[in-house]
């Protein structure tokens, strides 16, 4: 993705922190929103609050790591 001034991979560009942040809170509060429904319900509802806090912290690691790939190249 560079375009020739030598800024190199798309982690350089800047979007991936702000959109993965972005991403980690909005499955945080998917599985904050669904959490009230599984517990009123049967065990087998908590699979979605679970599914979306894994993803939510897979979302946070990988700002964390674009964060840092973008400190290592400045």
């Amino acid at each position: 993705m560079g375009d020739g001034d030598g800024r190199g991979t798309a982690f350089s560009e800047g979007f991936v922190v702000p959109i993965a942040g972005l991403l980690s809170l909005l499955f945080a509060l998917m599985a904050g929103v669904t959490l009230g429904n599984a517990i009123g319900g049967a065990p087998s509802g908590y699979a979605l609050p679970i599914t979306f806090g894994l993803v939510s912290l897979l979302a946070f690691r990988l700002r964390q790591r674009a964060r840092a790939a973008r400190e290592v190249d400045e």
